[in-house]
């Protein structure tokens, strides 16, 4: 996956949470960081499949952010 992706542990859920800022909504969570990776590959791949049923563009990812 060339997506930046960010990984942080939330308090709130008990969890990692892992998103695709690129991929509008695209997140998941696990319990450890690499589950929460794993999971929102799944996601991503979901999302992108989604997106081309419905004619919506998938945006070309652009690597790191400039800031976060």
């Amino acid at each position: 996956m060339k997506y930046e992706t960010i990984i942080y542990w939330s308090e709130d859920d008990n969890a990692y949470i892992a998103e695709i800022p690129e991929l509008a909504g695209c997140m998941a969570d696990g319990p450890t960081a690499k589950d929460a990776l794993h999971n929102v590959e799944q996601i991503a791949q979901e999302w992108m499949e989604t997106a081309q049923k419905l004619g919506r563009p998938i945006p070309e990812p652009k690597g790191r952010l400039k800031y976060a």
